[in-house]
């Protein structure tokens, strides 16, 4: 009898099959009854709620949970979630949930917001959240690269769809960066493989590259790429530029989508790729510092043009777009440090960021009409709805301040907190009061849009009614104001749940 060659546990694979699976489930149930609209909703949400529902089992026990697994002297695991790795798969499938929410297949709002019918949006959203998923866990490199393109190429569709004005060009640039992206990481996989010899990001093999004179510049070449490709996916800048292009006249959902499901896939493939040089950077290494001063002119650049253009934009889905590009900026700026805490800091502020960003974003998805694009929205919208609205208000007054690092948002405050002090420890001055003065600003573009929010409605437009708020948008609305209001009060919450 032939013995296994590969170890498989499909619980473990649980949180990266149901969406799967789901995606699959949702295009046959269209085929055979395609008048069944409804039903796709509901089958996206049993299988995101699998997959989440599939998720504790990685953390049962002190290790990480594991599979794919060779067998033999020289075993080694293709598939790997820790506590870092399930924080971003939660958000994973927690914010492509939210998303399905706001968009409401089967209700008037999809219907007007996106072609194609919606088990075409729903297998999208589902199929770019397994890759999503995926990432953060793969531990060699062709199953890490094709995750990336798998939670990015579904997303590009998305924004085709939508019928916003000037989507297909939207979608376009879109397209365009994805494939210079992935051409970079695709060149950065093969110098990477040359280098060490290795298909995996191991530590031992990538610390014999450093050593070895003959493949040294080209391992500092290959990390060279992946970091431009992935700094793509992140909106670092300077690979910025598609942010506000395809978030104006995408959905507003679609939007969200973007903006924090993309990027905990890109953030997870940062930490997975980065992690031996964080080993190396732990043993007090000095080669990683080359690296670490790349990833903290990014941070500080990233940051400071993003909260600059943001305060001067009047579309609010352009404004998310530049503080998504600002946002990445504090992602990046704990992770530069390469060390354990880092990582953990990293994708606590992502994940706090992600809470008070699709808070926003809902709220938009309910103020502006569907039939809205680039250049035809305005903050001018917002003007009085405290008023007309106060629940709503609430809603976008909680997750702005949590944006803005401000009381009565807590855990704002303590994302921020979190995300110093990995660099106060490393004593990177340069990089603390850079984020001090980007913290200032970033309070006034978040403020300008408050105070439109409470001042009376005498703008033009102002007056009309505010809202369409379709059954799965209140249902959005109302857990994530929950969350919010939850993790303000506990922040640990958070911030344990990763470390």
């Amino acid at each position: 009898m032939t013995p296994n060659l590969v170890t498989i546990d499909w619980l473990v694979l649980a949180p990266v099959l149901a969406p799967a699976l789901g995606a699959l489930v949702v295009l046959l149930a269209d085929a055979l009854a395609p008048r069944a609209r409804g039903a796709h909703l509901v089958i996206a949400l049993m299988a995101l709620g699998a997959g989440l529902g599939a998720l504790p089992y990685a953390v049962t026990t002190a290790t990480p949970a594991r599979t794919l697994c060779l067998t033999g002297p020289q075993a080694r695991c293709f598939y790997e979630s820790g506590p870092w790795g399930l924080g971003l798969q939660a958000l994973a499938l927690g914010g492509a949930l939210l998303v399905l929410l706001m968009l409401g297949p089967g209700t008037r709002h999809l219907d007007r917001a996106q072609r194609g019918g919606p088990a075409v949006t729903v297998a999208l959203v589902l199929t770019a959240t397994a890759g999503a998923v995926m990432v953060p866990a793969a531990r060699d490199l062709p199953a890490w690269l094709v995750a990336i393109e798998l939670a990015t190429l579904p997303a590009v569709a998305l924004v085709a769809l939508s019928r916003g004005r000037g989507a297909e060009g939207g979608a376009l640039a879109l397209l365009m960066v994805a494939l210079t992206s992935f051409a970079f990481l695709a060149v950065g996989v093969s110098l990477w493989l040359l280098a060490t010899g290795d298909a995996t990001f191991a530590t031992d093999t990538l610390r014999t590259a450093f050593d070895d004179p003959a493949r040294h510049r080209a391992l500092l070449l290959a990390i060279l790429f992946l970091l431009a490709g992935l700094g793509f996916k992140l909106s670092a800048v300077p690979f910025h530029m598609w942010t506000p292009q395809a978030f104006v006249v995408a959905d507003e959902p679609v939007a969200a989508f973007l903006a924090t499901v993309s990027k905990a896939a890109a953030l997870g493939a940062a930490i997975v790729m980065l992690a031996p040089l964080i080993a190396l950077n732990a043993a007090d290494d000095p080669r990683a510092q080359s690296i670490r001063l790349v990833l903290g002119v990014l941070a500080v650049a990233s940051m400071t043009l993003g909260n600059v253009v943001a305060l001067r934009a009047d579309d609010p889905v352009r404004l998310l777009a530049w503080s998504t590009i600002a946002q990445a900026g504090w992602v990046l700026l704990p992770l530069a440090m390469l060390t354990p805490t880092a990582v953990s800091a990293s994708v606590a502020y992502l994940l706090a960021y992600a809470v008070g960003t699709l808070a926003v974003f809902a709220v938009a998805a309910a103020v502006h009409s569907a039939s809205e694009g680039a250049g035809e929205r305005s903050l001018t919208a917002y003007a009085g709805l405290a008023r007309r609205s106060p629940l709503l208000a609430l809603v976008l007054g909680l997750g702005l301040l949590t944006l803005a690092g401000l009381p009565p948002a807590v855990i704002g405050v303590v994302a921020k907190v979190v995300a110093l002090q990995p660099v106060v420890a490393a004593g990177q001055w340069w990089l603390v009061a850079a984020a001090v003065v980007n913290i200032v600003v970033g309070i006034a573009v978040y403020l300008r849009w408050l105070l439109v929010v409470i001042r009376p409605g005498e703008a033009a437009g102002a007056t009309r009614v505010p809202v369409r708020l379709d059954p799965g948008l209140r249902v959005a609305l109302a857990l994530l104001a929950s969350a919010l209001l939850v993790l303000s009060l506990a922040p640990g919450l958070l911030i344990g749940f990763v470390r």
